[in-house]
């Protein structure tokens, strides 16, 4: 009798505890449930928009994978996947293989577009870096065709003040030489030159600072 006693005042101070904070208890209970039930709910949405839009995918691959292309039918299933799919993968490589398939048909104008918005969808600590960086090269290379250099150079400040690929530096060079700055492009040219392991870019880095002093 006397241990069932003791038993019993032994867990008096965290019977009177929970009573005390019973609310905040029961608050973070439901909290809980409420978190596991929403990341639950989330993946199987997730789940659903992946299979759906893996089928739309399917239908744009076909079609831009044809010998004649439909330019509106690709279109018209790209608004589809950026109106309902737009955090899928399938939608950002759609977006790249639609991008590239305008700037081979001399479409800039739509493949700047297209590349623009696949750099605002995989902007951030979550988005797929390797898309990102094509989408604002192949994205700053056409604004340079287009003259404009500020925002050639803004979309690829993010690599270019950093150590980088070859490619990045000396296109940032290039840049910056249309801008006038020749010192900073002499900078990124020599940092390219530095990255690249052939001879033949090491070669063409080189007539391009030599080109400068002319």
């Amino acid at each position: 009798m006397n241990n069932v006693y003791e038993n019993n005042m032994r867990f008096l101070p965290l019977l009177k505890l929970i009573e005390k904070y019973r609310i905040t208890i029961i608050l973070i209970v439901i909290t809980i449930i409420l978190a596991i039930t929403f990341s639950i709910f989330s993946n199987q949405i997730a789940k659903q928009n992946n299979l759906k839009a893996a089928s739309i995918y399917s239908s744009f691959l076909e079609e831009i994978s044809s010998s004649e292309p439909d330019n509106s039918e690709l279109n018209v299933i790209l608004d589809n996947l950026l109106m309902n799919y737009k955090n899928t993968g399938y939608t950002q490589i759609a977006l790249l293989n639609k991008a590239s398939l305008d700037a081979r048909n001399n479409n800039f104008e739509e493949s700047l577009k297209n590349f623009e918005i696949l750099v605002d969808l995989t902007d951030g600590f979550n988005g797929n870096k390797i898309y990102n960086k094509i989408a604002r090269v192949s994205a700053a290379r056409i604004l340079l065709s287009n003259d404009k250099y500020d925002e050639a150079l803004n979309m690829i400040e993010k690599f270019s003040s950093n150590s980088t690929n070859g490619y990045i530096h000396e296109l940032s060079g290039d840049i910056l030489f249309k801008q006038n700055k020749i010192d900073l492009a002499i900078s990124q040219y020599e940092l390219a030159s530095s990255k690249y392991n052939d001879e033949t870019s090491k070669s063409i880095i080189s007539m391009k600072i030599s080109n400068i002093g002319t």
